[in-house]
């Protein structure tokens, strides 16, 4: 998916060996470290001939070689991660980062204190379309009416399994009040159902930003990225984060930050605190009729601030973070040793 991204934007790409950095105990623990050590050792050899002026870093586990081989080349590093907690690849980075971008104002108790002084919360960078998504363009791709009211469920870029499979078992309840807008992702994309008001779509491509726009509530994974596109554009949301035995937190950890802001209603299958103990249908179908009755309710969660940081742009809302414009100048500042 990277390599696709990349070259469709006429840009260069390349690839690199790396392992899982696993916090469990795995024999694959054992391999992975050589991998770890081919990325280091060919991401090297590839910034030696390139000769970037700066590397910045998004995380994950393939950006530790990448950093460590930049930082033993004396080429500046930058990194930026967009969870409230970071990742364990981050934390590595850090020590190798001269910048350390951070979502909200409280990420910054991660670090410990030598690295308070690389750290800069700029919230994180949404997509420039959507400035300018339009619902009339979303109904439009949809085929639905203007007053048609929109349940958007997304499960992330590749989809999610679990959230198809409730999201089928309640269709009776959602569509008592909602059409039913469904990315399946492509794996998915052959179980589809034929019930009334509910269409599914394995992806929308370049047409996601206004069909978000369009829907009256969305249903969603709590992905860093997810949230604050639909946050960006006033979206109430109703989180199913993928719970910790099936990852390291940071999406209960989004979804109660959302949940505690009034911005969202968590509802997963986990005994978390703050977080519905259930993945019941009947419970699903509860709270999205309650949801759907309250539109006082649902206006306050559009209208929910959250909050980011002064030293973003506007007022510290994630809606008006700057956050792209934030990074970009610290970069460019970097590389060209001026103020402005």
């Amino acid at each position: 998916m990277d390599r696709d991204i990349i070259e469709k934007a006429g840009l260069e790409f390349y690839g690199i060996p790396s392992g899982k950095l696993r916090r469990y105990f795995s024999l694959r623990n054992v391999s992975d470290v050589f991998k770890v050590c081919a990325g280091f050792f060919a991401a090297r050899r590839i910034l030696k001939r390139q000769k970037p002026v700066l590397l910045f870093s998004k995380g994950g586990f393939v950006s530790v070689p990448p950093c460590a081989a930049a930082a033993s080349l004396r080429i500046p590093v930058f990194t930026h991660d967009s969870d409230y907690s970071p990742g364990l690849a981050t934390r590595i980075n850090s020590r190798f980062a001269e910048k350390i971008f951070l979502p909200y104002r409280e990420s910054s108790a991660f670090f410990p204190e030598k690295a308070k002084g690389k750290l800069i919360v700029s919230g994180n960078p949404i997509r420039p379309e959507f400035s300018g998504a339009d619902p009339a363009k979303g109904r439009a791709f949809l085929g639905l009416k203007d007053d048609e009211r929109i349940l958007l469920v997304l499960g992330g870029s590749l989809g999610s399994r679990d959230i198809n499979n409730l999201v089928r078992a309640s269709l009776s309840g959602l569509t008592r009040y909602y059409t039913v807008i469904h990315q399946t992702g492509e794996a998915d994309a052959d179980s589809q159902t034929t019930a009334e008001r509910y269409r599914a779509y394995a992806s929308f491509g370049d047409e996601i930003p206004h069909i978000i726009a369009a829907a009256e509530l969305v249903l969603c994974r709590s992905g860093a990225n997810t949230i604050w596109e639909c946050k960006s554009l006033g979206k109430p949301m109703v989180l199913v984060p993928l719970p910790v035995s099936a990852s390291r937190g940071d999406q209960v950890e989004n979804a109660r930050l959302f949940q505690d802001a009034g911005a969202a209603v968590c509802f997963m299958a986990d005994s978390s605190r703050d977080v519905n103990e259930s993945g019941d249908p009947d419970k699903l179908c509860s709270l999205i009729a309650s949801l759907a009755e309250e539109d006082g309710r649902r206006r306050a969660m559009g209208d929910a601030k959250i909050s980011v940081s002064p030293e973003a742009e506007g007022s510290g809302d994630l809606s008006e973070s700057g956050a792209a414009a934030l990074i970009a100048g610290e970069i460019v500042r970097r590389i060209t040793g001026k103020a402005d």
